[in-house]
């Protein structure tokens, strides 16, 4: 089993499951060591709570990497979450220039869009660098929005395998060397990951749970790494983390039925405060993340071949 040194910069959400906060023990889970530069501390996420805290760690990142470079520190990897800003970018890319060892895999989730639009505080100047950032890594993440961004393509919600094969196409001219496209659905139940390497392409398909969860594509994007860094490969590394994402959420759903279940009952339950049917944390369901946590075990066995 390998034993590789990789670097992930995103932020952390202090509460919300995604983002550094699932990097962290997915890449762990898998065999690494997994080092962080923040690049911002949030209280929580941004999807769905309010009156969250911010502190933003822009000027902390060319610190850190100019400690690490007096200090010798190499990486093995460095993949790249939610980026802030276009100064942010450009710090990556500097990192990429010197932290690299001998043979290290430049990884770019570019977390900036999904259903047709670009996140909040984002525009085309951020749009722009992101597209330069991908254009210099081994292998770049995005979902099929984020390609349309990056290639200047009109996004579908509705589309075909030529769609999709010209958008590939033309990732590929802006210098996309290894792309695994997430979210790629040809049929209604059913979505995938298209996987182009050298000049040939792979289509993985699963089944798609319409209630997904928010931060599912930073689980996606942490197993995709931890696995290909086991020596997977990339098409076996996007099945791993496909198969990964579809348990996660599978659990959470399930444990959310149960969760409804409870409150139901507890809702007429008139006995004693410490009755075993009354939800411990008080919350029907957990709508916040994907309780990645629960299959931590099954990612590390399907990686050590021990299921």
């Amino acid at each position: 089993m390998n034993y590789k040194r990789i670097l992930t910069v995103q932020d952390i959400s202090c509460l919300g499951q995604c983002s550094g906060s699932v990097a962290l023990p997915i890449i762990s889970a898998c065999g690494h060591e997994c080092c962080l530069i923040p690049s911002a501390v949030l209280s929580t996420h941004t999807g769905g709570f309010t009156g969250y805290t911010f502190c933003d760690l822009t000027e902390e990142i060319p610190k850190i990497h100019a400690h690490w470079k007096e200090s010798g520190i190499r990486f093995d990897c460095i993949y790249t979450g939610y980026l802030g800003s276009t100064k942010q970018i450009k710090y990556v890319a500097d990192m990429f220039d010197d932290m690299l060892g001998l043979g290290g895999i430049k990884i770019v989730d570019p977390a900036m869009a999904d259903n047709g639009s670009l996140y909040k505080g984002f525009d085309q100047e951020y749009v722009a660098a992101m597209g330069l950032l991908c254009a210099e890594a081994d292998i770049v993440l995005p979902n099929v929005t984020e390609a349309c961004f990056i290639t200047g393509m009109e996004y579908r919600e509705e589309y075909d395998q030529d769609y999709i094969m010209k958008l590939v196409e033309k990732l590929d001219e802006k210098g996309c060397r290894c792309i695994v496209m997430t979210g790629v659905s040809y049929r209604e139940g059913y979505t995938g990951v298209l996987i182009y390497e050298d000049g040939f392409y792979s289509y993985y398909e699963h089944e798609k749970i319409e209630t997904g969860c928010h931060g599912t594509g930073d689980v996606y994007a942490s197993a995709f790494t931890g696995a290909l860094l086991q020596n997977r490969g990339a098409v076996e590394a996007a099945c791993i983390a496909a198969d990964y994402v579809v348990e996660c959420i599978r659990v959470t759903r399930e444990d959310d039925r149960k969760k409804a279940e409870r409150a139901e009952k507890a809702a007429k339950y008139k006995g004693p405060s410490f009755a075993t049917d009354i939800p411990v944390c008080g919350n029907p369901g957990h709508w916040y993340g994907v309780e990645f946590e629960r299959k931590l075990d099954v990612l590390a066995d399907r990686i050590n071949n021990r299921r």
